[in-house]
């Protein structure tokens, strides 16, 4: 649109998705400061300003618009959604409502009608019926939406897809074996976890702190920093930087991206007991989500996200022994050659 003369902009919520979409596309195309913009930045545009403003990842739209030392000026008054169908003649949302992850985020279907309403916007909804990512594969999307009780009729065993390879790992160790595996093959990979370890800013030395421990494996998470040290990216690179596999990421630094192979890791605020999940805010090391009135849909939500950001396949390991055994019972295909801790 932008090459066709249309005066457009692409805003998301998420600082790791913008400023990848900034880099990857900054060497071809100028001004793209104005091309790729947060949904944060439109308290104060002008009425219909814009021809096009195309609102990715909708589900973090927040109630209203806020951020530290936000001059007085720069508030609107007005709901973010209001904001943001204000700001274009043609404001487009493109939302997945599974993947609201923090308790701010209001992007619904039915909030952003309202907004619309309320601005004299007429509304056309689109399905987005076909499937690209997880492989196109339909069948493990809603097998994930089951498995974590965002979808009914409970976990399903996994009936298999030519188009997804799913497998359950025996422990973190030979998790990462298949992911090394996978990239020496030419394949891209990625390692996530839910947030329940801390999250240790690097040394003075500048090396990481291995945050995250299972038995004898550990790991760190994503650089806490927002410069590249010796190789390793900084948060908002992770997914995309070769240089992103040896941390783990979390919910922030994966959600909106998507690489050949991830592999999830469940922890304890996310457990199966007998026939149903549990969910536990004290596991929790996220200060915002954890005091959440809506944490257990908040939490099964995160999960979703982290299980779906796989192109090829996904390898799962909870930390959790239930966990592990109920995953075991629905066929999902465990690793072989699994290595002892």
């Amino acid at each position: 649109m932008a090459k066709l003369g249309v005066n457009v902009s692409h805003a998301t919520g998420s600082q790791s998705f913008t400023q990848t979409l900034r880099k990857v596309v900054a060497r071809r195309v100028r001004g793209i400061r104005y091309l790729f913009r947060y949904t944060s930045e439109f308290g104060d545009a002008e009425r219909n300003g814009l021809d096009v403003l195309i609102v990715d990842e909708a589900h973090r739209i927040r109630l209203v618009t806020s951020y530290p030392f936000m001059k007085p000026h720069k508030r609107s008054g007005v709901g973010q959604a209001d904001e943001l169908v204000r700001a274009a003649r043609v404001p487009v949302f493109l939302l997945d409502e599974h993947q609201g992850v923090r308790p701010q985020e209001i992007g619904t279907v039915a909030s952003i009608e309202e907004a619309c309403a309320r601005n004299g916007a007429e509304v056309h909804k689109v399905a987005l019926d076909g499937q690209f990512s997880c492989g196109g594969s339909e069948t493990y999307v809603r097998w994930v939406e089951r498995l974590l009780g965002l979808r009914p009729g409970g976990p399903q065993p996994w009936p298999g897809d030519d188009t997804f390879q799913l497998a359950i790992a025996k422990s973190p160790i030979r998790m990462e074996e298949e992911l090394r595996r996978k990239i020496e093959e030419g394949y891209t990979a990625r390692i996530t976890a839910g947030f329940c370890w801390p999250w240790s800013k690097p040394r003075p030395d500048g090396t990481l702190v291995d945050d995250i421990v299972i038995g004898s494996w550990r790991r760190p998470w994503n650089m806490n920093a927002k410069a590249a040290l010796d190789g390793i990216p900084p948060s908002a690179l992770w997914a995309t930087d070769d240089g992103g596999f040896g941390q783990v990421g979390c919910i922030y630094t994966a959600q909106g991206f998507e690489y050949d192979y991830g592999a999830a890791i469940i922890g304890t605020d996310l457990v199966w007991r007998e026939d149903h999940w549990e969910s536990s805010a004290a596991a929790s090391r996220d200060p915002n989500v954890r005091k959440a009135d809506n944490f257990d849909v908040l939490t099964r939500n995160t999960y979703k996200v982290l299980l779906t950001r796989g192109l090829l396949g996904c390898v799962i390991y909870s930390v959790d022994d239930e966990t592990r055994h109920m995953l075991a019972g629905l066929r999902v295909p465990a690793l072989a050659g699994a290595t002892h801790e």
